[in-house]
């Protein structure tokens, strides 16, 4: 599958509560999680979730489980059920066991067929990821990295959150990345590939850590791919890029939202006046055209 082929990636992400993809033919395009609505067809679908930062209390948002808990009551409204639910990554805010058995507790009432996750690194504060990985890395390799295939999709969940100088990018390692390189090696290159992590895979904002050190190597192993998407967290907010054959997408967290690159200080919550807050939490819907041209970017906030 040739990128000018793909036509048009419409993705209406939801920007606060999560975002169901749907896949056909090797494109994936996504739906706002509108109660009763049912996302578009195609052979399956999945919901991606990302930055929930359960312990979290301070302002902008003091109770992140309730929002998190909208997220779920949104895809449990779907009339259809999405097959797969894909975390980004900071599950806990400071990776403590009363943290972890929260979200556990919380994502088990998602209704959806099968869970993975990525960590983030507020998952591997003093542990090294040791709860993370016995909780919600079973199956993985090394600090979380794994793959699967699902009705001719291939998923490819990568760690980079592990040993981050402080502000620094994040890095993915020679031991993932030679893992990642014999894991497609034997993929057709018609093979849609979905890869997800949580700092993003392409250079969003150095200067705030927001990037990945070694991506570019990893990203020439998917370069041969007609169709790769690359799913990501960290900066809790909706950034898109195309770069050849490869799509990005980076989500909102559903806990709070941080500033827009080099618009602070530094990065971290961004303070909101509560009655604002829904406002920052809500529905982005992008219209990606395959061919040189700005992208189309329409939001709708909660508000």
């Amino acid at each position: 599958m040739s990128l000018d082929r793909r036509g048009f990636l419409k993705c209406m992400a939801w920007a606060g509560t999560g975002v169901v993809w749907t896949v056909s033919g090797g494109v994936l395009s996504s739906c706002n999680l509108v109660p009763g609505q049912s996302p578009p067809k195609g052979s399956f679908s999945f919901v991606q979730l990302s930055d929930s930062h359960v312990g979290f209390k301070q302002a902008p948002n003091a109770d992140v489980v309730k929002t998190l808990q909208t997220a779920i009551d949104g895809v449990n409204a779907l009339p259809d059920t999405p097959d797969l639910m894909i975390h980004t990554g900071d599950l806990t805010h400071l990776s403590k066991p009363a943290e972890f058995d929260t979200v556990d507790q919380l994502l088990k009432g998602l209704k959806v067929k099968d869970h993975f996750y990525v960590p983030g690194e507020h998952d591997n504060v003093d542990d090294n990821g040791k709860q993370y990985l016995e909780r919600f890395g079973k199956g993985s390799q090394g600090t979380g990295w794994h793959s699967f295939d699902h009705k001719g999709v291939h998923f490819v969940g990568l760690s980079n959150v592990f040993d981050l100088p402080a502000g620094g990018l994040g890095k993915l390692g020679a031991e993932q990345l030679d893992w990642l390189r014999k894991d497609v090696a034997g993929l057709g290159a018609s093979t849609p590939i979905v890869v997800f992590a949580h700092i993003p895979l392409w250079t969003v904002y150095p200067q705030w850590g927001w990037g990945t050190d070694d991506a570019q190597e990893a990203l020439t192993y998917l370069k041969r791919f007609g169709s790769v998407t690359v799913l990501n967290g960290h900066i809790h907010q909706v950034m898109q890029k195309v770069e050849g054959n490869v799509t990005f997408h980076t989500a909102r967290s559903t806990a709070f939202p941080q500033p827009e690159p080099g618009k602070a200080a530094g990065p971290g919550p961004m303070n909101v006046p509560a009655e604002q807050l829904r406002s920052f939490l809500g529905v982005t819907r992008v219209d990606y055209k395959e061919n040189p041209g700005s992208l189309a970017i329409v939001d709708s906030t909660l508000a």
